[in-house]
């Protein structure tokens, strides 16, 4: 089996979202066929879309996978779910999320999955971890290091002590 390389973006901002990262992280590489390669630090950053709740945590991870891009999705999605993620509105407070950002240089639209992210370029809480683990990476043209430049991180900084809980 081919082993692949992809980008997933991790976010919370109810409950211990660095002890749900770390929990993530197990469940993921539970069934062997994806390991996580590369963690960025953790981000605590500002609500985005909706912004009347709490900061949130974001971080960025590096994972090799034989997973077929649909089916990364799918464990991603079961992981949310295990760990009790409920789907209440878009934006909105969140114990984890987890998105598939990109997978090697695949372009894929159907209804369920779009890569590379969509959003991916307008959003500093992703780009800004991802450019720690992935500077060169590119994105529909562009290096992830010159996004993370000129996108707005107004009120982003580490959180340390979350960074040392999933630096694994």
């Amino acid at each position: 089996m081919s082993i692949h390389r992809a980008a997933l973006a991790l976010g919370g901002n109810m409950g211990d979202v660095a002890s749900a990262f770390v929990a993530a992280f197990e469940a993921l590489e539970a069934g062997g066929r994806l390991r996580v390669v590369a963690r960025s630090n953790v981000w605590r950053t500002p609500p985005w879309g909706k912004t009347d709740q709490p900061d949130f945590l974001n971080m960025c991870v590096l994972v090799e996978t034989q997973l077929s891009p649909r089916d990364l999705l799918a464990l991603c999605l079961n992981v949310e779910t295990d760990a009790g993620r409920v789907r209440l509105e878009r934006w909105g407070p969140r114990l984890i999320d987890i998105d598939v950002l990109a997978y090697d240089d695949v372009r894929w639209d159907d209804e369920a999955l779009t890569l590379p992210h969509p959003r991916m370029s307008e959003r500093a809480f992703v780009l800004a971890p991802l450019a720690e683990i992935a500077p060169d990476w590119m994105i529909d043209g562009a290096r992830v290091d010159a996004l993370a430049a000129v996108v707005d991180s107004a009120g982003m900084q580490v959180d340390e002590a979350a960074s040392a809980l999933v630096s694994g």
